[in-house]
């Protein structure tokens, strides 16, 4: 997406400038308007409003969605962090060779997915190695269910391993794929512009300009998608996913 290209501190100061620049050309055309002799520019504060309400309930819309996904994502990391530690609980079922390999590989795996999600590799190879570890963990799950065919044990750390791997793909579609969609996005922006537009129109037909307001419009307006980009990103800005849960799991599988 053409936004992600901007890092959401990038994203405060060009919506700040965006919304000056477009209250800046509102002006300068209703007062190139009366100059011309052609009267006030018909832009009435009922039409504003209209476009003010339209664009504040967008924003609302998509501030929820944007902070609902945010709260789906908290709760995923949790469930992650025990359904591994399950998984590790119960490998303990296997024999001595087959239960050190299988805990070897979940140390592995929980590595993998908490410097994914903290940022600290690349992503796309993280997704990599995760899958491959799947394949490596349900191989020796299948080979304990030939080996004991019917054990109630095995049949649950199988249960653990499907819950890790269908927690993988719920945690790569809450956080990378189901985002904001780039229209909803246009037409955030689109709105905003033609709001300011004219606003600043019914500015420049006034007599005086109150700098104050026009930088407060220009805040609130900027904060607000700052704070929607920042929802929309998990491990950037402020609004940061913890992965508190993950990490002490992890400290206390290298510390067994």
């Amino acid at each position: 997406m053409f936004l992600d290209r901007f890092s959401v501190w990038w994203i405060l100061l060009l919506t700040m400038a965006l919304v000056f620049a477009c209250i800046e050309i509102g002006i300068l055309r209703g007062r190139a308007r009366l100059r011309s002799g052609k009267g006030k520019l018909e832009v009435s504060g009922a039409m504003v409003g209209a476009v003010m309400g339209l664009l504040s309930f967008l924003l609302a819309f998509t501030f929820n969605g944007a902070a609902t996904r945010a709260e789906s994502r908290k709760a995923l990391v949790v469930k992650e962090a025990n359904a591994i530690e399950q998984a590790w609980l119960r490998a303990g079922f296997l024999d001595e060779t087959s239960r050190a390999a299988m805990r070897g590989l979940l140390r592995d795996y929980l590595d993998v997915r908490v410097k994914a999600a903290m940022g600290q590799t690349d992503l796309p190879l993280a997704l990599r190695e995760s899958v491959a570890l799947h394949d490596k963990m349900w191989a020796l799950a299948e080979d304990a269910g030939r080996l004991t065919p019917g054990s109630i044990s095995t049949g649950l750390l199988v249960q653990s391993l499907n819950e890790v791997i269908d927690l993988h793909l719920e945690r790569v579609t809450m956080g990378i794929r189901n985002r904001v969609p780039p229209t909803i996005w246009a037409t955030l922006y689109l709105l905003l512009i033609a709001a300011m537009i004219m606003l600043g129109a019914q500015i420049g037909q006034s007599e005086t300009r109150h700098f104050d307001l026009e930088i407060a419009i220009a805040i609130t307006f900027a904060t607000v998608l700052f704070l929607i980009t920042d929802l929309d990103r998990p491990q950037e800005g402020l609004l940061k996913v913890s992965q508190e849960a993950m990490v002490e799991l992890q400290a206390k599988l290298h510390a067994h």
